[in-house]
């Protein structure tokens, strides 16, 4: 029953509505210079090195580890393991329909995070709290506080779940197959440093982030890029196999018109679970970001479906396809990528991903910790957030030791769910999003904001 409701709640008229929806913001919030993506993207990479940085601004944390936070979050086994199964289903035509879905994501989030910034709450000790729960009530008016509580209390159960005790779950895993190590050090281990890291809240949290993050996917993608290197003469070929593959059916996928849905159906899905687009999660993080400009970091987050899905995900899927590991290997999920490193370089993936999927997983884990926490908050204020990390931990270790399916599908039900409120917010405040993001480039491109770098 539940297993059902997932793919129900999971379905292609959710999946396609998250697309749309980024489809109308990607134009709506887009000027004569293009869409949003391109209209923000260079600026986003100027605030996030730091060059509009101001001590003064209220806030808690720089955008760089706004980002590395919100990435940390989105970054998981999906970008190593759901990769290989997309392609295993959809054929290579998915990897398109996943760029595409990840490129029009990027404007999606642009509104989340703009709209968190603008309804945030500072408390007393300066912290900064924001989310799709923040302005749905503050923006929508207090006679929507029913459905900003429904986002709070579905985003605090499903941080229990795909983001907790899944990725404990399938580490401790990888570590047993790879290494023999027992699931339940593997547990202990997770949720020990877990612990440490989120008991000091967003503050610590962003630090490690910051520092884990990019150590991550510089680590991962020059990964990538050996194995690569390897095949860099079959690159033009597999580029055109991708595109065409798209728009036409391939024995991998069945066949017909079948095999061309699939893989729409698979690349787009993949970016949705990938980027959290629509879900509005990383809203949450982007949120104790030091700015007085919403749309500031707005565009910061922007980067955050780019990196994720056009850069990681892609990088895995060519090193997949590369080495043709997808049609001979029966493997599926991180084995079979695994596998396509090991077929480069022996040993290199039994000991490269097992150690990247480790991390990736790890970074998810204390991430969506401060999602729950700010949920908690909003919920119940200070006095729910200790007892939530407590719990949350000792999650972290069951999920490292029993597979409890009925959990993880109701956390994946109460996850899919977020998009609903979420996405009917933005549409309604999304007049408000234009107006502060006209506003915003009008003033930046007359060269009102002072620098600092």
């Amino acid at each position: 029953m539940l297993a059902t409701t997932v793919d129900l709640v999971w379905g292609l008229p959710t999946v396609m509505l998250m697309v749309v929806s980024g489809l109308i913001f990607s134009f709506y919030f887009g000027s004569s210079y293009g869409c949003i993506q391109f209209r923000a993207f260079w600026h986003a990479i100027n605030v996030v090195r730091g060059r509009y940085d101001d001590p003064n601004d209220p806030g808690q944390i720089s955008h760089f580890k706004a980002l590395c936070t919100a990435l940390s979050a989105t970054i998981g086994l999906g970008n190593i393991g759901i990769v290989a199964i997309i392609i295993k289903l959809g054929g290579p035509g998915a990897i398109f329909w996943m760029i595409i879905a990840g490129v029009v994501g990027m404007a999606t989030k642009f509104a989340e995070t703009s709209l968190a910034l603008t309804y945030r709450t500072i408390d007393e000790k300066g912290r900064a709290f924001g989310g799709p729960m923040f302005y749905i009530e503050k923006g929508l008016g207090i006679k929507f506080k029913p459905l900003a509580k429904f986002y709070a209390i579905s985003i605090a159960i499903g941080s229990f779940g795909i983001s907790n005790m899944f990725q404990t779950n399938q580490s401790a895993e990888i570590l047993y197959h790879s290494f023999g190590l027992p699931h339940y050090i593997t547990g202990l281990g997770m949720a020990a440093v877990a612990g440490f890291v989120i008991i000091g809240g967003i503050t610590r949290i962003a630090k490690v982030s910051s520092f884990l993050m990019p150590l991550m996917a510089v680590s991962y993608i020059l990964g990538c890029l050996v194995v690569l290197a390897f095949h860099i003469d079959k690159m033009p070929a597999l580029i055109s196999l991708i595109f065409s593959s798209a728009f036409k059916s391939t024995a991998m996928a069945g066949g017909g018109f079948y095999a061309i849905h699939m893989a729409m159906l698979q690349g787009v899905k993949r970016a949705c679970f990938s980027n959290e687009a629509g879900l509005g999660s990383a809203a949450i993080a982007h949120s104790a970001a030091a700015t007085a400009e919403p749309v500031r970091e707005g565009s910061v987050a922007l980067l955050g479906p780019f990196i994720d899905t056009v850069v990681i995900c892609t990088m895995t899927a060519l090193v997949i396809l590369s080495t043709g590991v997808w049609e001979t290997s029966s493997q599926v999920g991180v084995p079979l990528t695994a596998v396509a490193f090991d077929s480069v370089i022996y040993g290199f993936g039994k000991y490269f991903i097992p150690v990247s999927a480790l991390l990736f997983a790890f970074s998810t884990l204390v991430s969506w910790s401060y999602y729950g926490e700010v949920s908690c908050y909003y919920l119940g204020g200070e006095k729910l957030i200790l007892p939530y990390k407590i719990i949350f931990c000792i999650v972290a270790f069951l999920g490292s030791i029993w597979h409890v399916k009925a959990v993880l599908d109701f956390s994946d039900i109460m996850t899919g769910l977020m998009v609903f409120p979420n996405l009917f917010a933005i549409f309604m405040l999304m007049g408000k999003v234009r107006t502060m993001s006209n506003n915003y480039f009008s003033r930046l491109k007359a060269g009102e904001f002072k620098t600092h770098r």
